[in-house]
């Protein structure tokens, strides 16, 4: 074989290896590009639990400024506390989470934090669901849930917890968690402004009521009396200046 066509074959040969070698390596950067959660006590039912959480930065002109985390059932907003953060970095909770924000990353570094948990849930595996967002408006999505053999392109973080430990019980419900509205939440205002002709009803009847409880006649049944005792009177007296008159 001539030496210049080997020389040739191995240049061809040379550069397809390479193009391979760079498509694997960036899928697998693609690829390892995600979020993930670790505990110190990953055991259901475990109580007073650190979660550890990393987002790897997958862009190349953009920092993180915000990660809003979705917290499994079980475990309730108020139950959570940052332990640890990026510089300038706070927690504030939200409906079915919390998120944690800040002064953005530089490009390219992974946003770490932890939080604590009060207790967690009695489950085999738990998932949080997490949004990334970046200085430049781009947001990152490792919400799917992984189900069955394929793992999805953007996995939510799964912590699989050992079985809970032998007496182990949840915990009352968290203090901050707010109470069901009582009965008196729920009772109409004594403030509203009645209706006139509601009210005059009302009166009418509350006089009618009172006559009949204190055992008092009408004022028009007094006065037929009144009437019948004048008349009464007033025959008596013609009946004995009549009979005086007659008399001798």
């Amino acid at each position: 074989m001539p030496t210049q066509h080997i020389t040739r074959t191995t240049r061809r040969f040379g550069l397809v290896a390479a193009l391979a070698l760079t498509a694997t390596l960036t899928t697998a950067g693609t690829a390892y590009a995600h979020a993930e959660v670790t505990a110190d006590k990953p055991q259901a039912l475990a109580e007073d639990v650190t979660l550890s959480f990393i987002s790897e930065a997958e862009s190349a002109s953009a920092g993180f400024t915000q990660l809003r985390v979705v917290l499994p059932q079980g475990i309730a907003p108020d139950d959570v506390s940052l332990t640890d953060g990026p510089k300038g970095w706070k927690l504030k909770t939200v409906q079915d989470g919390y998120t944690v924000e800040g002064p953005a990353l530089p490009v390219g570094t992974d946003a770490e934090h932890k939080i604590k948990v009060r207790q967690l849930p009695e489950s085999n595996e738990i998932a949080f669901k997490t949004v990334e967002t970046y200085s430049d408006g781009e947001v990152s999505r490792w919400i799917e849930i992984p189900s069955g053999a394929e793992e999805p392109q953007q996995p939510a973080p799964v912590l699989k917890l050992k079985a809970a430990a032998p007496g182990a019980a949840p915990t009352s419900p968290s203090p901050a968690t707010s109470a069901p509205p009582s009965a008196t939440d729920s009772a109409p205002s004594s403030t509203e402004t009645p209706d006139p002709k509601d009210t005059a009803q009302e009166n009418t009847a509350q006089e009618n009521t009172a006559q009949e409880d204190d055992g008092s006649l009408p004022v028009p049944l007094i006065g037929v009396g009144v009437a019948v005792l004048l008349g009464l009177g007033a025959g008596g007296w013609w009946l004995a200046r009549r009979q005086k008159t007659n008399s001798p």
